[in-house]
């Protein structure tokens, strides 16, 4: 794979460059492509100013405030959501200093014994995944201890009357809280409790992750449409609206995914009924192109024409299930989307091209699918697409401690707020869009849906 563990002094030298071509870039940003390799470094530079100003002012805290220099902590007792989050990424780019540093933080001081409710989705999805992807990196048993320890600990989240979780569970004592849940929330969890299966060879985590899902989708419409929202003790749904916006999204990105790292035929099943219904009823082309909007669930007709930062995911899965065309025609239209202020919106409404919501939150949706097509068109222009949306990342939320979301895109006001997201998943997709050939073999990993690679070696 793509782990270097040796620290030489180099890596000093090495550090010192990239911090000079940090400075550099966010001066001079140019305008091109420009040289891959080059492009790589500034990445990796501007990854570093955000992880330096991380450790200097929230360090062992689960996240960054930008701008006011001070740690924020979810539940008020730090989960280190951004070491975790983080730590494959500095792994991936060969930050070794770091990643080992990181790596000590987490093995010796990270405890899930809290009494705290937490949301089952982002906790795994962030930080079981964030374990899993780095124990295969590095071997470290202690991660996949911690891995373990902590799936024990959201287990009782499934104990519902439809096997759906709730929303939150106690890490101390396994209470629950909050039946409102939705697809993503359900649907989103059998890469991660599916891999700790596998490795820990225990198989009540993917039992238990995939029922979760099949009885989400046992729950389709008869049009093969999934609703916003679902009840998770009663299974009816509480909102008929859908879409393949937060909420729903990643419930379609796993039942693909799940298939290519487990082989689950069961989930390439689901995915050969679902998708046909959401091209058909969601999709919808206009004179600005192709987008994805809103349709009751019951009937497929047409409730919402608007499109957002966390919906340009879908290109990416579109073209890593082989359809290209239809990826390549929403690519554009989600690049249009960032090119209206030289910054994606968090919404817009694609019939006007007027902005919903203005918040940018520094989401790596946009990113990712430029990555996954440039792997399989090896078409240049996502290069420099990237380049493009790297480029106005750095112009626009770049801040002496590190990268800060916007309250709002037009004015370019920024945001106290630096999510773990832009360091796991944001900085990685823009890496691997000119990392060096080899550096990670698609073939080989799966990206859970907060771009931890996980690999199938069982």
């Amino acid at each position: 794979m793509f782990l270097g563990r040796a620290l030489t002094l180099r890596h000093f030298s090495v550090t010192a460059t990239l911090l000079a071509l940090a400075v550099a870039s966010c001066r001079n940003l140019p305008q091109s492509g420009g040289d891959r390799a080059q492009q790589a470094n500034r990445v990796k530079a501007e990854f570093l100013h955000a992880w330096q100003g991380y450790e200097r002012y929230a360090w062992s805290h689960d996240a960054l405030r930008p701008l006011s220099k001070t740690p924020h902590d979810w539940y008020g007792k730090s989960l280190m959501m951004s070491p975790v989050d983080a730590l494959d990424t500095l792994i991936l780019m060969k930050f070794d200093a770091e990643a080992d540093k990181t790596r000590e933080l987490i093995a010796t001081r990270l405890s899930f014994d809290r009494d705290i409710y937490v949301k089952n989705f982002e906790i795994t999805i962030r930080l079981l995944g964030g374990l899993l992807s780095s124990y295969q990196l590095t071997g470290d048993n202690r991660l996949l201890a911690l891995a373990e320890d902590l799936g024990n600990r959201l287990l009782p989240a499934f104990n519902s009357p439809t096997g759906m979780p709730y929303v939150m569970v106690n890490l101390r004592t396994g209470a629950v809280r909050n039946p409102k849940s939705n697809p993503a929330e359900t649907g989103t969890l059998l890469l991660e409790f599916g891999t700790l299966s596998k490795l820990t060879g225990k198989p009540v985590f993917y039992e238990k992750a995939k029922r979760a899902l099949v009885e989400t989708y046992k729950r389709r419409s008869p049009i093969g449409l999934v609703g916003s929202a679902i009840n998770v003790e009663t299974g009816k749904w509480t909102d008929p609206d859908s879409h393949i916006s937060g909420g729903i999204d990643s419930y379609y990105e796993y039942l693909w995914k799940c298939w290519l790292l487990f082989g689950d035929k069961d989930c390439l099943a689901m995915w050969r009924v679902s998708i046909p219904a959401v091209n058909r009823y969601l999709a919808d082309e206009t004179a600005n192109g192709l987008w994805y909007g809103q349709a009751n669930m019951n009937t497929g007709a047409r409730t919402g024409t608007t499109y957002g930062a966390l919906d340009a995911f879908f290109p990416g899965l579109l073209a890593l299930s082989g359809d290209v065309k239809r990826a390549r025609d929403l690519q554009e239209s989600s690049f249009k989307m960032w090119n209206l202020y030289g910054i994606e919106p968090e919404v817009i409404d694609y019939k006007t091209m007027k902005v919903v919501a203005r918040t940018y939150h520094l989401r790596p949706e946009i990113v990712e699918s430029t990555y996954y097509l440039l792997h399989f068109t090896h078409d240049p222009q996502y290069q420099q697409m990237g380049d493009t949306i790297f480029n106005d990342f750095v112009r626009y939320c770049r801040t002496d401690a590190g990268y800060a979301a916007l309250s709002d895109m037009v004015t370019k006001e920024k945001r106290d707020e630096m999510e773990s997201f832009a360091l796991a998943e944001s900085f990685k997709y823009f890496y691997l869009l000119f990392a060096p050939p080899g550096t990670l073999d698609l073939n080989k990993v799966v990206f859970n849906t907060e771009a931890h690679p996980l690999r199938r070696t069982w």
